[in-house]
């Protein structure tokens, strides 16, 4: 049976990702791609001019199946969140400023209750981040061997920073904004959460019996929240 071209292209993106995490980027041909995928090498380069080109087209797959994964689950929390809130105001009703709450009051309270609602969300962000690496062991060797490989073009690497993974960019200027995240530089901020995220599942990744223990777990969300915290 032939493979469709948009199958080419995929099986071709498979193999490579196998192999580029297996023997690494200098150790695998085209022609073991080609192979591995079971196209013609002519196909291979017919999709992908150059083997820098496919790890990179790679690269920015993976980090979109990871963002698209990431997204998916915030906004089924969210609808889920906005449903129970519905419910709960249908019981109790809305709440409403006392008319002798003093003002700086009903700052503090606001203030305190968002800095607790943004860490709410990043921390279902993070443990949804580090449940996708570990259901995707491959890929997750993938982003660990990659990420920060020179191999990458920093044009796409920025690509992958700011606009597949803006769900990020905007946790921490919400944050700032809000004076509860730290006002430094955002690029560089998103760089050092980058960085904390692939210590996280480094550690995870070499030793998998604490991938899904709880206090692991939320000991690897407190640093990183602590890194980024006022």
């Amino acid at each position: 049976m032939k493979l469709a071209k948009t199958d080419k292209k995929q099986a071709i993106l498979d193999a490579a990702l196998i192999l580029f995490v297996e023997q690494g980027f200098h150790g695998t041909s085209t022609a073991s791609i080609a192979k591995k995928s079971g196209v013609a090498t002519g196909t291979l380069f017919h999709h992908f001019p150059t083997k820098e080109a496919l790890l990179n087209h790679l690269f920015v797959a993976v980090k979109q199946e990871f963002a698209d994964s990431i997204t998916a689950s915030m906004a089924q929390l969210s609808a889920d969140e906005v449903a129970v809130q519905l419910n709960d105001d249908t019981i109790t009703g809305s709440t409403e400023l006392h008319p002798t709450q003093s003002l700086s009051a009903d700052v503090n309270s606001f203030h305190v209750e968002n800095a607790a609602t943004l860490r709410h969300s990043a921390n279902r962000l993070w443990q949804h981040a580090i449940d996708w690496a570990l259901l995707h062991p491959i890929k997750q060797r993938f982003f660990l061997q990659f990420s920060l490989s020179s191999e990458i073009d920093a044009e796409i690497r920025s690509q992958a920073m700011s606009s597949i993974l803006h769900f990020i960019i905007e946790l921490i200027a919400k944050g700032q904004q809000l004076n509860i995240i730290a006002n430094f530089p955002l690029a560089l901020m998103l760089e050092n959460c980058h960085g904390q995220y692939l210590a996280a599942i480094r550690y995870f990744t070499d030793n998998p019996q604490w991938g899904h223990d709880k206090t692991h777990r939320d000991a690897s969300f407190e640093m990183f929240w602590r890194s980024m915290k006022q």
